[in-house]
This record gives C-alpha cells, structure tokens and sequence, in this order.
C-alpha cells in the first residue's frame, strides 16, 4: 500500500512517485544525478546558468537518453541589484574591470594563471536565447529564480505542456509569484546553500528561516509549495510536508554524492566536519550566497557586483577544482550540510523515503 504523504497535490500535477525534488545547482548540475532522482521517483533538476542555447538542446538530450520520468530544468531570470549592470547591454567601464580583476591576481597566481586582460564580448547568455532552447527542449517543468516571469514565458511553457516553477524567499514574493500564475512556488528558507534568490527586497532583508516561510506561504497561496532550506533526510522532508508544503527540496545532500557534477574537493568539504559552519557571502559572485567559510570567503573583502565578479573567480575556481584546492573553491552548502554523508545518490533518495514511509505511516 502507497503511504498518504507520497500522494500530494505536487505528485500528482507531474505524474512523479515521490514529493522529492533535487536541487537545481548552477555550474554543479549532472545528468547522472538529475537522472537518478528521476528514475528514483522524484523530480530530478538541471541548472542551465550561463547555458547557450545549444548546451541547453543537448543537455536536454542527454538528460532524455537517461530518464524517462519527468525532470526539471532551472535558468535565473534577469534581475539586476543596486550596483549591478545589465550583462547583454551595458559593458563594464574598462577601468573598472581592470581593477577587479587586478584585486584577484594573487588568486589567479596561487593557480598558475594569469588574470584576464580584457572581458568578454558577454558574461552570459541572454534570457530569451536560454527560454527559446527550453521551449523547444519541453522538459516537464522550467523552475525561475530571481523573480515573477511574465505572462508571455508563462503562457509559452504552457503551450508547451511546461510546468512553471518560481521560487520565493518570503511571503510576498511566493503572492507575487501566485498571483503571475506559476504552476508551484519553492519556498527558499535562509537555510539554503547557494545564492540567495530575493527579489522584492534585497537579499540580506529577506532572511526568513524555512520552519517559518514555508506554513505561511503555504496559508497564502493556492498553487503546491515546495520547501527547500535545511533539508537533508528523512525527517525534513517529513516537517516540510506537515508544515504544509505538497515537496520538499533536497540539494546540499545530493550534492555531496559522487553522482553531483560539483568537484571531488568540494564533495569532500561537504561530508566533512568542516560543513558543520556554513557563511552568508558576496566573495564568490558579487551576490550574496552561503556556503562553507574557506580562505575566498575570508580574503575577498571588495568584490564586485554580480557578473563581473562570478565570472572572475570562475576563471581561477574552475582550475583550483581540477587542482583539488577547496580554499578557493564556492563551497556552497546549505545549514543541513552536516547531515550530507552519502556517497550514493539512488541509496540517497532510497533512505529518505524509507524514513518519511516510518514518520508518516498510513
């Protein structure tokens, strides 16, 4: 007999088996985790942040050749913060990228490189280049971070047969969100490992912890609420789904099994005690993000804003991965990183089921 809590109102609008979704995770994202929730029963997830349009068709491809069951896939929305340029219309001043990048040369040294001389013609993507490929890739749910799409990308999924998925940091973002007409809302508790998604206000203004965010946007709102901060095993998943949420989200968990596309250094950090401590930083990116403190997270006291900054110490990260070296590497990680013990995805998700089967029977 199915146990009650695997049956929600978020279960069934996708035509998955369990109330689990994997956490979306930008530059961290694989195929063979996204697949492995998926073919677990869950809702597995892809990061496509800083996609081309031809990475995202082929990734989708790839993601099909793995798993018949339904997966999501996750683009950030454009959104600009105090500070902040538009990326596809204003170029940074030369002086200014300049200076930046001359703040992280002992960073880029420490990893054998030299820093970049000029920027590139583009730090990402365009948004509407990311959702044609999307549209035509039709996985079963686009999820948005770092605001409320707009009508015409809502209806478009919809065509589409796409769910559409927001995500909200507090109350009036997951109203705002409703109200836009998503198909479900990720109630993002400060929790979180990653960057903080807050749209309406800034992010450092929107720290409401997941036991508290999740119940009230769930009285709010009239679409399924996935919980997502904090979660980890069997006994999250069960709060979440007694507080109210029809899913809980599980990302730093998942991250740290050997199925994450995330480096061995960072995966090692995330099964250590060291993951026991997690910080609220701007270091990494220019937005801010938690994570576990290391020698970026303390030595970068000036970055600048969001994207110059991420696309920056994403040079010097991506080598410092290759090369083993956690203390300049993003170690993002939510507060429940303590509790990411497994190696295997699939005996991952198997364990948390077993678990919610034994808190919540009938």
């Amino acid at each position: 007999m199915t146990s009650a809590w695997r049956d929600t109102a978020l279960t069934r609008m996708l035509g998955i088996d369990l109330p689990i979704v994997l956490g979306a995770f930008g530059g961290a994202s694989s195929v063979a985790l996204t697949a492995a929730v998926s073919n677990g029963g869950g809702l597995g997830s892809y990061g496509l942040y800083g996609y081309s349009a031809e990475r995202i068709l082929r990734t989708a491809e790839e993601l099909r050749e793995a798993t018949s069951r339904p997966f999501a896939v996750n683009v950030w929305l454009p959104h600009r913060e105090p500070g902040e340029r538009d990326p596809g219309r204003e170029a940074v001043p030369d002086d200014a990228f300049r200076a930046a990048a001359q703040r992280l040369a002992p960073l880029f040294a420490e990893v054998g490189l030299e820093p970049p001389a000029e920027p590139p013609a583009s730090y990402l993507p365009g948004f509407d280049e990311q959702l044609a490929a999307v549209l035509e890739a039709r996985p079963a749910v686009l999820s948005v971070v770092f605001g409320v799409p707009d009508a015409a990308t809502i209806d478009a999924c919809h065509d589409g047969g796409i769910r559409v998925v927001g995500t909200a940091t507090t109350v009036d973002e997951g109203v705002a969100l409703a109200k836009a007409g998503v198909d479900a809302i990720v109630a993002s508790g400060m929790e979180a490992g990653g960057h903080r998604v807050s749209f309406l206000r800034p992010a450092q203004e929107s720290l409401v912890g997941t036991f508290a965010l999740v119940p009230q946007v769930a009285d709010a709102v009239d679409v399924p609420v996935i919980a997502a901060g904090g979660i980890a095993d069997a006994r999250g998943v069960a709060a979440a789904l007694v507080l109210g949420a029809a899913g809980a989200m599980v990302g730093t968990a998942f991250l740290a099994t050997d199925h994450s596309g995330t480096s061995a250094a960072h995966r090692e950090a995330l099964r250590s005690d060291a993951a026991r401590e997690t910080v609220l930083t701007r270091a990494l990116s220019g937005r801010l993000a938690r994570g576990i403190p290391n020698r970026v997270t303390r030595e970068i006291v000036d970055p600048a804003p969001f994207p110059l900054q991420n696309w920056l110490t994403g040079l010097f990260r991506a080598r410092a991965g290759e090369l083993g070296r956690a203390d300049l590497l993003s170690l993002w990680a939510g507060q429940a990183a303590g509790l990411a013990r497994w190696r295997d995805a699939d005996a991952l998700l198997r364990e948390i089921a077993a678990g919610v089967d034994e808190l919540l029977p009938g």
